[in-house]
């Protein structure tokens, strides 16, 4: 069975100000050489699954994991609160839904794009489609999506 490489109560934090992060601080020391400024995750808060969730590093082993408002609402977590954080090295490949894919198909020049970018670039644009709130606005942000793809632009590029 898989070791978890945190598994811990931490106190829930917030970046003051509009719109601040809502995060927890966690040590951890990576065991592989590569890249241990973001280091890939899954598990769970206070009973909340996460999966491809990123540790940014902060130094000196320590390393902050944000806590997306989806969970915090589902799961009734504050800043100030102690919750339970069990997590394990993801090594999982990136999950791109279906409807995307069939969409992005149908554009080869989008496509190649979209498979050359970054981990990080095509999940910016994935989250961005799934909190769309009604089909409605996902299919324009798929069509969005397309455009900026056979423009060579990533997510956040202008």
């Amino acid at each position: 069975m898989e070791k978890p490489i945190i598994n811990k109560k931490v106190k829930v934090q917030k970046f003051p100000g509009k719109g601040g992060w809502t995060y927890v601080i966690l040590e951890y020391t990576p065991s592989e050489k590569g890249n241990s400024l973001w280091v890939k995750v899954k598990g769970n808060i206070k009973g909340a699954e996460i999966e491809q969730y990123k540790l940014a590093s902060m130094k000196n082993g320590l390393y902050m994991l944000p806590l997306k408002s989806e969970i915090r609402k589902k799961y009734n977590i504050h800043e100030g609160d102690v919750v339970d954080i069990r997590l394990y090295l993801d090594k999982s490949d990136l999950i791109v839904p279906e409807e995307i894919l069939e969409c992005i198909e149908d554009f080869p020049k989008a496509l190649e794009f979209f498979n050359n970018m970054t981990e990080s670039n095509k999940k910016y644009y994935i989250e961005w489609i799934a909190e769309a709130k009604n089909l409605d606005t996902k299919v324009n942000r798929i069509n969005k999506m397309i455009d900026r793809l056979l423009e060579g632009k990533r997510m956040y590029d202008i």
